[in-house]
């Protein structure tokens, strides 16, 4: 905006990435609904093809023109892309083999292991200074995680690397944690200095690849008003809005601010999802609450600006 100061278009840039995470709030339990209702990799396909549609044509009508992306680094939309569609494919891989519903609320605490990753790979990448007590919290964080997460189930620690139908969906969710954890710091070495994304261009490749796997696996679709609905809302809120006001917080924001507010998205995710996957939280839901805000304090406030 003109006229503002960069202290100003940093904490606007913090805040669109506050609403980003507010979206992904719902990801889990639509997507695990689509899926039930149209096959993984059709639903995911589906969701981020009209995402990338409706992206991109809001970059040629009003952002500037297509001719944008191919201005940007290299680096960012091969390295950036590759994260992202590889975070996709393996997200929607996870809760697509979940074998019941529980077990997709355990993905869901697998998967937001990105924040902290996050914050740790700002160490080597974006050159960010830990304080000793860092380790501290993000396992407070995580402990959190777990509890808003297992909802007192009987779900253990052994069960993640034991149970078989578990083990390949819960690899996979690990696996995209990594990507994203790697993607949200990239994207900020790589690409801070622009003043566009490519997530647009990130989503429709990200719906093509999924595309691809759906030619290879035999699905059945079953449409209804609700399911179109809820492919409608997933394309144009949990994918496009939020992962482009997320590339601009990565990008312009606080960092370490707006990877400390996510460890939130657990705690959100969860609700929503018990509320729409009909799964009921157990007492361990409200002690994850207050671990993962403590847990978030405290890393914001172990990593500085180098």
């Amino acid at each position: 905006m003109p006229g503002s100061s960069p202290a100003q278009a940093t904490n606007r840039s913090t805040l669109l990435g506050g609403a980003a995470i507010l979206l992904w709030s719902t990801t889990i339990a639509f997507s695990r609904s689509l899926t039930e209702q149209l096959g993984t990799f059709s639903a995911a396909a589906l969701i981020y093809c009209l995402a990338g549609i409706f992206g991109l044509v809001y970059v040629a009508v009003w952002g500037g023109g297509l001719r944008q992306l191919t201005r940007l680094p290299g680096a960012y939309l091969f390295g950036c892309g590759g994260l992202f569609v590889a975070y996709m494919v393996c997200l929607y891989g996870a809760i697509g083999l979940a074998a019941t519903r529980t077990q997709v609320l355990v993905i869901g605490l697998i998967n937001y292991l990105w924040p902290g990753l996050s914050l740790v790979f700002s160490i080597p990448l974006l050159g960010r200074k830990a304080k000793p007590f860092l380790p501290v919290g993000i396992a407070v964080a995580l402990a959190g995680i777990w509890l808003a997460t297992n909802n007192g189930t009987d779900l253990t620690l052994a069960h993640m690397f034991t149970e078989p139908s578990a083990r390949l969906p819960y690899s996979l969710a690990f696996i995209a944690a990594i990507c994203w954890g790697l993607y949200s710091n990239l994207s900020r070495r790589w690409a801070a200095n622009n003043d566009i994304g490519a997530v647009p261009l990130f989503l429709a490749a990200s719906g093509l690849m999924l595309g691809i796997f759906r030619i290879f696996t035999p699905e059945q679709a079953n449409w209804s008003l609700e399911a179109g609905a809820a492919l409608v809302y997933m394309a144009l809120f949990p994918a496009m809005l939020a992962y482009v006001l997320w590339d601009i917080a990565v990008r312009k924001g606080e960092i370490i601010l707006v990877a400390s507010l996510s460890y939130l998205t657990p705690l959100l995710s969860t609700l929503v999802s018990s509320m729409v996957l009909k799964v009921t939280p157990g007492p361990g839901l409200w002690f994850g609450a207050l671990l993962v805000m403590c847990g978030a304090v405290i890393c914001k406030a172990s990593l500085a600006n180098p």
